[in-house]
This record gives C-alpha cells, structure tokens and sequence, in this order.
C-alpha cells in the first residue's frame, strides 16, 4: 500500500522539489495537496495521513489525537508554532523543522534593516522624493563604534549575524539561558542578562522562538527599561513583541524606532498606526527568502518525511 503524504497547506506555485524527493526515494507515496486554512479542514484531511507536510495550517492537539497513522509531521521553515509539539510528543509522531535553510538570508535580512535604520537610508529615501534636499532630516546619526548591538536568541542565526555586525565597527552582547558566556566569549560577545540587555542595547535584534515563555517577551515594561535613542529588529516572530505596547512606546518616544519582518498577525492590518511612522521600517516576512533558500527549504521538508518513512532518523526531529 502507498504512504499517504498529506501537504496541508502550500504558497508555491509548483510542487515539484517536493515530488521530486518523493519520486527518487523508492517509496510508493501518495502525495494529496490541500489548502487547510482551520482546524476542521486538516481535521477532514488529516485523518488517514501517514505523513503531514505543514506550512501554515494549524496542526493542533485536536488534530493529533484524531491522527490514526501519522508517523511524521514536517514543517516548512524553524518554528513550529502551527503545531502543538506536546500532543505530538504523547503520541510518538515525530515533529521535524528545516532549522539551517535560511540562516544567511535571515540573518543578512536584519543587518540590512540594521544599517537602513542606523544611517536613515529609509528616512532619507523618503525625504528626498518628497523634494527635501537636508541631510538634516537624519539628526542624529552616531558612528557604529559607540554602540551596541544586542541579540536575543544565540543559535544559528544570531551567530552568523553578529559575525556580519562585528567587522562594522559595533560592540556585541547576547542574551540566550542556554549558552554559557565561555561560548559566547569564543564568538566574542559578551554575555548579558536580560534586564542587562534591554538597558544597555542601542538596536536589540530579536532571534529567539515562539513559545510560551518568550510570548510578548517585549512588553510596557521592557520598552520602559530601554534606551530612548533604542531600535528594535524583529526577525523572528511577531507574537514575542506586544505590538500594542509597541506603538505606545514609539508613539510616546519611549524608544526611537522598529525594523519588522514580522508583526503580530500577518498581513498588518491596513489601519496599523505603524505603517503611518516614520521611524518604522516593515517588510512582509521575507528574511528568509531567496531563491536558494526556498528550493533547500522544500527539498529538506519533503526529506524529513522519506527518512521517517523509510524507519531512519532525522537529524532535524524535535519529538
């Protein structure tokens, strides 16, 4: 009989690095493409899958416990907060990310907004085409080597980014539980605290995952804690800023500006104050793109399922 292998939910436009995986892997798979936006639509399909591949659609505890051959659920891209790993955890299905395809992307997609808000390009870009001629409009800009980069999150990505942010000229401090500061030292970065961070950091870049824990990580009372003259770059995900406090603190010049890859709930609104500011820089979720990243993204996504499925392991299982 022929695996079922369940796409819940996809934005290519062609499958094929998918079927292409699925085609030379010697296994009789039966791919059913869907487009699941809620629970009761991957609840109908689900069901009977031996294998689930995720993009957005939610994969909830519900979801899991109706699963009757499910070995495997692979998801498209590092979180995976569309799927309760707990309930996957309880049921022995395997839950697998592709946590390495978009490092360089992502983390060349925070120093762009780095430098974009540390020299004002975007400001000025604007200023310009609105016929203004005055370097002005950028008071004040400082040199990078009176200021500090901070990351939240020390893995994969962060590290490459502090790598990219130090020939610059930036001082560098991490906060991640998780690494000691002998590992961070290594790298050459100083280890803080957190409250240590929030106070000392002149642009906190945001790299940690989504969980319970790190939910509106950056709240009222962090953006209180912060400098006035703070940036705050989010490549991550939106939830683990509270976006209301958000616009209070820039509205109230608590904190001087944004650059957002991400936002609460995506898309924007139309009617969000912050795409009315000008110390506001957001683009739609696209850190992780590039054309290279997206084919190794889908190719390794479709491989966690064959190993699974072929009874090996997949060096990218979280369960």
């Amino acid at each position: 009989m022929a695996f079922k292998v369940l796409l819940t939910d996809y934005e290519f436009e062609n499958l094929k690095y998918e079927e292409a995986v699925f085609a030379e892997s010697g296994l009789d798979i039966e791919f059913i493409k869907a487009q699941c936006k809620t629970e009761e639509e991957v609840l109908e399909q689900a069901k009977h899958a031996d294998a689930i591949l995720n993009q957005y659609a939610p994969i909830s505890r519900r979801v899991i416990e109706s699963l009757e051959n499910t070995k495997v659920i692979s998801r498209y891209g590092v979180g995976v907060n569309t799927i309760d790993l707990d309930a996957a955890n309880a049921k022995g299905i395997t839950v697998a990310n592709v946590p390495d395809y978009g490092m360089e992307e992502v983390s060349n997609h925070a120093l762009a907004l780095l430098l974009s808000w540390a020299r004002k390009v975007t400001l000025l870009n604007n200023e310009v085409k609105k016929g203004k001629w005055d370097f002005k409009a950028c008071v004040p800009i400082h040199r990078f080597n009176e200021q500090t980069v901070g990351v939240l999150g020390f893995g994969r990505i962060p590290r490459r980014f502090i790598e990219k942010v130090k020939p610059l000229g930036f001082k560098t401090a991490a906060y991640d539980p998780f690494v000691s500061a002998e590992d961070m030292a290594a790298a050459g970065v100083q280890k803080m605290e957190l409250d240590e961070i929030i106070r000392e950091a002149d642009y906190l870049s945001v790299h940690v995952p989504l969980i319970k824990d790190t939910f509106h990580m950056l709240n009222e009372e962090r953006f209180r804690q912060m400098k006035k003259n703070a940036v705050i770059i989010n490549t991550a995900r939106g939830p683990i800023i509270d976006e209301k406090a958000l616009i209070a603190a820039l509205e109230e010049g608590i904190i001087a500006g944004a650059a957002l890859d991400v936002t609460e709930e995506e898309p924007i609104s139309i009617d969000s104050p912050l795409l009315h500011m000008d110390n506001v820089i957001i683009t739609p979720h696209s850190a992780w793109y590039s054309e290279e990243a997206m084919v190794e993204l889908r190719q390794k996504a479709a491989k966690n399922i064959v190993q699974v499925l072929k009874g090996e392991k997949t060096p990218y299982a979280l369960t």
